[in-house]
């Protein structure tokens, strides 16, 4: 087990609840769908280079009716940071201590019309205390109804904190969330922030309220598109626009890059990789 100080603490209780949270809303979709379909949960631990005990996780998956695929993953981990890759995190240039808690879920629909979505939000330690995360949704139909309502509670529970931050947390998430390769977006957007340290209450109460406003929008959406009719087409639709999900998150991601570089779990890292997808 590695030490935790308050702070940390409360990030990774948060983020245990929030995964409860959406999990149970997730399961209960899947019961409205006629499906008994259940998150399976693994537990895994990290060991630092050092030999010294790195925290862990648990990887949640659940293969359903309506979620095709869909991972929920919370960690806790910590050590040393190896090498040019510690140059690279925010205040870890000189020493390369870490400490790092979060969530991170990806959701595949098995309806195309049902839209794909990510969300990560996360607490960092380095000789720095920050806050991360975001939620983009990646429907492979849009639905310009879902994209503003998607938008719309994102958006207010950043002008709950600051109205600065919906604008360039948007901005940010279509800079990001970009495939130069192909020169498209990944999906319709959401918000995207890091290295948020100014107040270290509010930054959290900010990172808990994205984390409620998913909870309440996500399921919404679901429930609208899950049992829509589809064709052959939108189905060949959809596996094209996963395969770029996969691009993405393989070549451009930095959580995955993160997680690999520090000796995470390698499965609960790629769950984020749709169970089918097509290019070409």
């Amino acid at each position: 087990m590695i030490e935790l100080d308050e702070q940390q603490q409360r990030a990774r209780t948060w983020f245990e609840s929030l995964r409860d949270a959406i999990c149970a809303e997730f399961e209960a979709i899947e019961a409205e769908a006629g499906s008994d379909a259940r998150f399976d949960y693994l537990a895994w631990d990290r060991v630092d280079p050092s030999g010294a005990p790195g925290g862990g996780g648990v990887r949640g998956v659940m293969k359903g009716k309506v979620f095709e695929k869909v991972g929920v993953n919370v960690s806790t981990v910590g050590g040393a940071l190896e090498g040019e890759f510690a140059k690279t995190i925010h205040g870890a240039g000189e020493d390369p201590s870490f400490f790092a808690t979060g969530i991170s879920l990806v959701a595949h629909m098995a309806n195309p019309h049902a839209p794909a979505v990510h969300m990560n939000t996360r607490f960092l330690t380095t000789t720095k205390r920050w806050f991360g995360g975001g939620a983009d949704l990646n429907p492979p139909i849009p639905y310009e109804e879902d994209t503003e309502e998607f938008h719309a509670a994102l958006k207010a529970a950043c002008d709950a904190h600051d109205p600065e931050h919906y604008p360039r947390f948007r901005k940010w998430a279509e800079d990001y969330f970009y495939i130069p390769h192909r020169k498209v977006h990944r999906g319709v957007g959401g918000i995207f922030y890091d290295h948020l340290e100014s107040d270290w209450e509010a930054d959290f109460a900010f990172t808990q309220d994205v984390g409620r406003a998913f909870l309440d929008v996500f399921p919404r959406l679901v429930r609208r598109r899950m049992a829509s009719a589809f064709t052959e087409a939108d189905k060949a639709q959809q596996l094209e626009w996963r395969g770029r999900y996969a691009e993405f998150n393989l070549i451009y991601d930095r959580g995955t890059l993160f997680g690999l570089k520090t000796g995470g779990n390698v499965d609960a890292i790629l769950m984020s990789l749709p169970p089918v997808a097509a290019w070409g």
